[in-house]
């Protein structure tokens, strides 16, 4: 594995200057360009997490190749969205979760203490099941909210503008909304709405995007644009996808991870993943191949 670039901040340093996992003063901090709308490869190691004394996801282990699509698939109630929102420390903000165990960026643990959770949600961007574009923002004031955050006014409007147009065009929306992007965003159809997303996601150019079920309160066009998209986007980002539409998967990914519970009562556990024709087509576990066929789910 090549040297990993580091967040802007990472664990803090021992006395020798070394943090445990490697990072210095002097690579903790790359600049901007150096990181940017760049795939990075992302390792679940041991993952387990839950609410209180409840485990939603237990001992998950999976890698997720750059430049690719995985899909995590898996009945309701088997920890998907939960795992999902471990690997850009979303899960932690919520009250009373814990979480076990690593999940490294390119060798990095974004838990690691001393990383700033807000610069891994930098890294990796997030798109929810429901569109949520801020209702009283322009279309144009919707991609850039994030830019400005992390960008301040160290750049001007020439700046804002190309990444406006570059980040609409890569969620397949500028063709449709270039000639109105002071209208609201929230008075675009629910489709336009979720590719609106997604650009927002994409102007702050992260390593991973996750999604969260984007299609699933959408029409098969809008569906099909978003697909679409997925398809362009992985040649840049490494993509997360949680679907329980098989057909889906079995469109957009190239690796299918495959989640359940095996018995009542107990946590989520990840039962196979592999190539994704060969999760469709040959499983190797009996309850994968039950699930997929669609004998129970």
């Amino acid at each position: 594995m090549t040297t990993p670039e580091r967040f802007d901040v990472i664990d803090v340093p021992s006395e020798s200057g070394t943090s445990p996992n490697g990072a210095t003063a002097e690579n903790a901090a790359p600049a901007a360009h150096e990181r940017s709308g760049v795939a990075r490869r992302m390792d679940i190691i041991h993952m387990s997490a839950g609410f209180g004394t409840r485990t939603i996801i237990e001992d998950i282990n999976l890698a997720v190749e750059p430049k690719s699509v995985t899909a995590l698939i898996g009945p309701s109630g088997c920890g998907k969205s939960t795992l999902l929102r471990c690997l850009n420390s979303m899960h932690s903000t919520a009250k009373g979760a814990f979480a076990k165990g690593e999940i490294l960026l390119d060798g990095v643990d974004i838990n690691a203490k001393g990383v700033d959770p807000v610069l891994v949600r930098r890294r990796v961007g997030m798109v929810f099941q429901r569109p949520n574009p801020f209702p009283t923002m322009s279309i144009y004031d919707n991609v850039a909210a994030g830019l400005r955050l992390t960008s301040g006014s160290r750049h001007g409007r020439h700046h804002f503008d190309e990444v406006v147009e570059r980040s609409l065009r890569q969620a397949d929306l500028w063709s449709e909304v270039k000639d109105r992007l002071h209208n609201m965003g929230g008075a675009l159809s629910g489709g336009q709405q979720q590719r609106l997303c997604i650009a927002r996601t994409l102007a702050v150019e992260p390593e991973v995007i996750l999604m969260d079920e984007p299609c699933s309160a959408l029409d098969p066009i809008s569906t099909s644009k978003i697909e679409e998209s997925i398809h362009a986007l992985r040649e840049h980002y490494t993509i997360v996808i949680v679907t329980h539409n098989m057909q889906q998967a079995a469109r957009v990914s190239q690796t299918t991870a495959f989640m359940t519970i095996l018995e009542a009562g107990d946590p989520g556990r990840l039962v196979e993943t592999g190539p994704t024709n060969a999760i469709f087509d040959a499983p190797t576990n009996e309850v994968t191949g039950d699930y997929v066929s669609g004998r129970f789910g």
